[in-house]
């Protein structure tokens, strides 16, 4: 109740986003710090700030103006803005209706605090909109995935988002509907737009890095799901264990054995250390059995024996086109070739046309792609 009346519906999430959203701007004044390094937005009194809360307060006017919606209903042919939501940066990315590249932004994820994260992410978009002079449409690339049932984020790994209404409180603070899905989810649309996967109808964008994931675009669309976890296979079991496999390292999620735990880049190490008692990064593994040591190239070739199996096992259920892999074990060249000539010892077939490519657009897919989820329009 305020004042004695109750609270509507409506009334209660205005309430919460003016809370959040106004109260992380406040914290930009008060030198509450929410992250070293923020080019200026962070340094309470300095102009960034200052332009960071006058765009912010601006936002409850405008989406309200009539004539404002209007321009962004007639622009949204024209212009598309993606946001790519990491945990250490958030990016923005301008595309015009061909896809070239008009404008892209970069600024520090702020830590911790929801609230000037929305901010953050407005004043991305109001600042490109300024500079392009022209509005547009707004996808998002999130960390986690939203629930259908409540339309709050789960599974982030950036915690604070966790529980939040992060579209609906964006599109309250913008104005027009956002589009928002799992940064998998964008990198494998980026691809099969006009990427690597580009022209092919089953599209699996499969992200091997600090954990695993996947998106899957059938035919220029992505694939959700009714529970909108399509594509997390990292969290299903290694396919066809072998005794020293079981159960398993334990994962975040609270299992064992999954996919992620075998073939991300800790993955990797883990099995490293296990077999020779000694620490090592990935990439240090890469190169090394890249020159002849015999133990990392047995760990690799490990890894690359796990990884068909895993594979296989989605080629049997979804059977892709093209699996088109992202994150930092992208980048590991020998897989391209000798994980295709293994995994046809799983696949349900006399043989496999699935292909197995490296990105196109790198870093770059999951906020291109989070711009393209308003292809359609």
């Amino acid at each position: 109740m305020a004042g004695g009346v109750p609270l509507t519906r409506a009334s209660r999430i205005k309430s919460t986003w003016s809370t959040q959203v106004f109260g992380g701007i406040r914290r930009l004044f008060m030198h509450e710090a929410v992250g070293p390094g923020s080019a200026g937005l962070h340094q309470s009194g300095t102009p960034g700030a200052v332009a960071y809360c006058v765009t912010v307060a601006r936002i409850r006017v405008r989406k309200r103006d009539p004539r404002h919606q209007y321009r962004i209903a007639m622009d949204d042919e024209r212009l598309r803005l993606g946001v790519d939501l990491g945990g250490t940066k958030i990016e923005i990315i301008a595309l015009d209706a061909r896809g070239a590249e008009l404008l892209r932004r970069r600024i520090p994820t702020p830590q911790g605090d929801y609230g000037v994260t929305v901010a953050a992410i407005v004043h991305l978009v109001r600042d490109a909109e300024r500079e392009l002079g022209s509005g547009g449409t707004v996808g998002i690339g999130t960390p986690g995935s939203m629930s259908r049932a409540t339309g709050l984020l789960r599974g982030c790994n950036s915690v604070c988002l966790n529980g939040q209404p992060l579209k609906r409180d964006l599109e309250a603070a913008l104005g027009r509907d956002v589009r928002l899905t799992n940064d998998a989810n964008c990198f494998a649309l980026s691809e099969a737009r006009d990427g690597a996967g580009k022209g092919a109808d089953v599209v699996l964008g499969a992200i091997l890095g600090t954990g695993v994931g996947a998106g899957i675009v059938v035919r220029g669309r992505v694939l959700d799901g009714p529970n909108a976890i399509a594509g997390e296979w990292g969290h299903n079991p290694l396919p066809w264990p072998k005794d020293d496999e079981r159960p398993g390292p334990s994962c975040f999620c609270g299992r064992s054995g999954c996919i992620e735990t075998f073939v991300s880049g800790p993955g990797l190490e883990r099995d490293y250390l296990r077999a020779t008692a000694k620490p090592a990064n990935s990439r240090d593994i890469v190169a090394r059995a890249a020159i002849g040591d015999a133990a990392c190239a047995a760990a690799l070739a490990r890894y690359e024996e796990r990884l068909a199996r895993a594979f296989a096992h989605v080629i049997n259920i979804l059977d892709p086109d093209v699996i088109v892999l992202g994150g930092g074990m992208s980048n590991i060249d020998r897989l391209y070739a000798n994980v295709p000539q293994l995994w046809g010892s799983w696949v349900f077939s006399d043989r496999v046309d699935t292909r197995l490519l490296r990105n196109v657009h790198g870093d770059s897919s999951g906020v291109r792609g989070a711009a393209w989820l308003w292809g359609d329009a």
